[in-house]
């Protein structure tokens, strides 16, 4: 599940100088939405590319097109039945926000405040009508979230209201599964910064690795060697995942060390050659000769820890190469690394040069024993030499 952080900017806020000052903050951390009023839409545009919601002004508001608003989507239930502003009728089917939300052209997001057991049952019918599922608790939150989340499933993108980045951090993981989103409602720039960092936290890949034995490590003539610089710099423990075979994928430490000949480069990685596979977010793999500025690329750690990064520029150039050979149990596996002491591996005794690699040595390895076509993972069987 790919969560997602919401950020309130509406009149509730205060003034538009306010508004903008927590919009603002939410472009700079890196929020996905901006709930604002219908009338700021074009403010939001103007400050920064971001999905916007805007509440309508009344029961009747339809799409967005239709209205007017340049806005990604509209929401329903501010000022009427969804903040308690007009009581929910004893029947729900006449709900005047459920019509609305059900209509072919109506707005895509339902607004709920969860005043008690009445709202919540209000909240879940919205969910079957609404493409997301705005929820804000006025008291309890864990138990409406719950109980939501378990009667909800899929049927909408739910987003809990929340006012921390702890509180975040909870409604992400009720019930194991969790809100899809939260709607932010704070103007802590580090507050709205921590969120996203918990939204991006939980949606990382957490990779496991594998010893392997380094079986040869030969000089191999020159190759197309490819480096590649991201917009991200990587600490010490960083690196990326390559190898010659897409089973068996060697941590190859960024270039964070400095030396008395070359100062560290801590947005590189000097990957190997143009042929080898290099692991992608998402599971999928890339040739190294296929990226361009731009190109998304996973980061991972020594634990297994996973992020994205940009990639800022390739760099193929012609340098004399080492092929590494290593096994995993009785399976062989490979890669072509440049022959310079600057490219290191992750050994038991931590990193160690390509150029010191030794036959005996154990380095890391993400070994899964599955073939490759086009970058993803396939049952069939592959011959790699």
């Amino acid at each position: 599940m790919t969560r997602s952080v919401w950020l309130k900017a509406d009149d509730e806020v205060g003034n538009w100088e306010a508004r903008k000052r927590r919009i603002t903050a939410g472009l700079e951390a890196g929020v996905d939405w901006v709930v604002v009023d219908r009338d700021d839409v074009e403010r939001v545009r103007k400050l920064g590319q971001v999905n916007v919601a805007a509440f309508g002004d009344d029961v009747h508001v339809m799409d967005a097109e239709s209205n007017g608003i340049d806005a990604d989507a509209t929401v329903v239930g501010k000022h009427t039945e969804g903040d308690g502003t007009v009581d929910l009728p004893s029947d729900l089917s006449g709900s005047s926000d459920l019509s609305a939300l059900r209509q072919d052209s109506g707005p895509e997001a339902g607004y709920v405040r969860i005043y008690n057991e009445n709202y919540e049952t209000f909240a879940e019918a919205v969910a079957h009508a609404a493409e997301y599922t705005i929820v804000v608790a006025t008291d309890w939150q864990i138990i409406p979230l719950e109980n939501l989340i378990a009667r909800i499933g899929t049927e909408t993108s739910l987003v809990a209201g929340v006012q921390t980045a702890e509180e975040a951090r909870t409604a992400y993981e009720t019930l194991e599964q969790g809100a899809d989103a939260v709607l932010l409602d704070t103007d802590d720039p580090d507050e709205i910064r921590e969120t996203v960092a918990v939204r991006d936290a939980l949606d990382r890949e957490q990779l496991e690795f594998q010893w392997a034995e380094v079986t040869a490590v030969e000089q191999a003539g020159s190759a197309d060697r490819v480096c590649i610089d991201t917009g991200s710099l990587m600490n010490g423990d960083e690196g990326m995942l390559v190898g010659s075979m897409s089973r068996g994928l060697f941590f190859v430490h960024a270039e964070t060390a400095d030396s008395p000949y070359v100062a560290s480069r801590p947005f590189r990685v000097n990957a190997g050659a143009v042929h080898a596979y290099l692991r992608t977010p998402g599971g999928e793999t890339s040739y190294l000769s296929e990226l361009s500025s731009g190109d998304d690329v996973q980061i991972v750690d020594v634990t297994g820890t996973t992020r994205e990064a940009i990639v800022g520029r390739s760099k193929i150039e012609r340098r004399p190469m080492f092929r590494v050979q290593a096994t995993v149990g009785e399976d062989r596996v490979e890669t072509l690394l440049q022959n310079a002491e600057t490219i290191k591996l992750h050994t038991r005794e931590g990193r160690k040069s390509v150029t010191d690699l030794e036959v005996g040595d154990e380095v890391l390895v993400h070994y899964e024993d599955e073939a490759r076509h086009f970058g993803e993972p396939v049952e069939e069987s592959i011959i790699e030499r």
